[in-house]
């Protein structure tokens, strides 16, 4: 598929490469020139604006931004201006899920659709791929499967639990699709209570180990 990626931090320009790697068209865009040269090396296309962004996109686009959650909406509302009905927009960073709820409603009134999805892979996800919670229309969501899949660690990742039934879907690869507009944030923001809770608790029973009277 052609992908138009903008924001190509450490895991935007990470996802790319793996996009690019699995024979995925991508065109990239970012504020900083240094790597989108990069991707062009490693076959991307550049784009120096949203605008040729969207320019060199085929219909119906599909835009995947990689941004900081401030500055979300401000993108959107620059790049809406050269969509039209039935292109998508997915925010495949950590925006608020009630957020979601209101950018899909937003751009739904103009015909394009909107897919949150929660990212998880940091800087390692160019090897070893991407788990991604996902919220939208069950349809988009289905349109977009080879990019998840493309995205996600590969079937044999991990060890297949004992039992279980079901084979070859999403879920088992790392990618679900959890609900409507909002769910997938939603999921990610759940996932991250829990591992910083984690990180937490090691960090106080590390702490408790090292000042104890023990060796």
């Amino acid at each position: 598929m052609q992908i138009g990626m903008i924001g190509l931090g450490r895991m935007g320009a990470n996802m790319a490469r793996r996009l690019l790697g699995d024979r995925h068209d991508c065109v990239v865009h970012d504020i900083d020139p240094e790597p989108v040269r990069a991707l062009v090396q490693a076959g991307a296309t550049a784009a120096d604006s949203i605008a040729a962004l969207a320019a060199q996109l085929g219909s119906p686009r599909l835009v995947w931004l990689m941004l900081p959650a401030p500055i979300v909406d401000e993108t959107i509302g620059a790049l809406v201006s050269f969509l039209e009905p039935g292109d998508t927009v997915v925010d495949g960073g950590n925006s608020h899920f009630h957020d979601d709820v209101r950018r899909a409603e937003e751009l739904r009134r103009l015909g394009i659709h909107y897919v949150d999805v929660g990212t998880s892979g940091g800087v390692w996800g160019l090897e070893n791929g991407y788990c991604q919670m996902i919220g939208g229309e069950p349809a988009i969501v289905k349109r977009l499967e080879p990019v998840f899949a493309s995205l996600a660690p590969p079937v044999d990742a991990v060890t297949r639990t004992p039992g279980r039934q079901q084979r070859g879907t999403g879920a088992e690869r790392g990618y679900l699709h959890c609900g409507p507009s909002g769910a997938g944030h939603f999921a990610k923001m759940v996932h991250n209570g829990i591992e910083y809770g984690m990180l937490q608790a090691y960090g106080e029973g590390f702490e408790i180990l090292r000042f104890s009277q023990y060796d």
